[in-house]
């Protein structure tokens, strides 16, 4: 989808082990890609990944904190994120920060986990995010904690029109979403 925009410039929010900016290297080919994460260790395991795939000449990773960006005002043509807008410690300073460092006219992309509405794939996800995933996540890494706090950042995160509306209120225009995987994720969209 935001191939279509057809950015240069792009930072890449919570990139982790740089996926998404993998991705968007490949299929968006920009001049440029920017992957920032809170996490040293995610990151190093992200540029062996870079390293690997002959792609860092074009894609840099940085330690740095999403709600504090040290970037120049309009300085991306898109600033993208995939499932760590959730785990913003102060979700509207975060957002701020992504519209302030995007050029006039430039694109925000966020993918996001969101609640299904409708049954039963409503009470489908809420049982197994609640009381499955967790069995899973402690047999599997001996840590339940984070796959119990999934769930409930999910169910905390202002997902579907309420995120659109954070959007519209910090001054992206043209805020949307696509729902994805029968409402367990959305794409939102929005420029500056």
């Amino acid at each position: 989808m935001l191939a279509a925009e057809k950015p240069k410039i792009i930072l890449d929010i919570a990139t982790g082990t740089a996926d998404l900016a993998i991705e968007a290297a490949k299929v968006i080919r920009p001049q440029h890609i920017t992957g920032l994460d809170i996490s040293a260790n995610m990151l190093k395991i992200g540029n062996e990944k870079i390293v690997k795939l002959g792609l860092d000449t074009v894609i840099r990773l940085e330690l740095g904190d999403s709600e504090n960006l040290h970037y120049d005002n309009d300085s991306y043509d898109a600033v993208m994120a995939a499932f760590g807008v959730r785990n913003f410690e102060n979700l509207e300073k975060g957002l701020s920060e992504m519209y302030r460092v995007l050029k006039p006219g430039g694109t925000l992309c966020v993918l996001e986990f969101s609640k299904p509405r409708y049954f039963p794939l409503k009470q489908l996800f809420n049982i197994y995010f609640k009381n499955i995933l967790p069995v899973i996540g402690k047999i599997r890494s001996k840590d339940d904690k984070a796959y119990k706090y999934l769930y409930e950042s999910v169910q905390v995160f202002p997902d579907y029109h309420l995120f659109t509306d954070i959007l519209v209120r910090l001054g992206f225009s043209k805020a949307t979403f696509k729902v994805l995987s029968a409402g367990i994720c959305c794409i939102y969209f929005a420029k500056k």
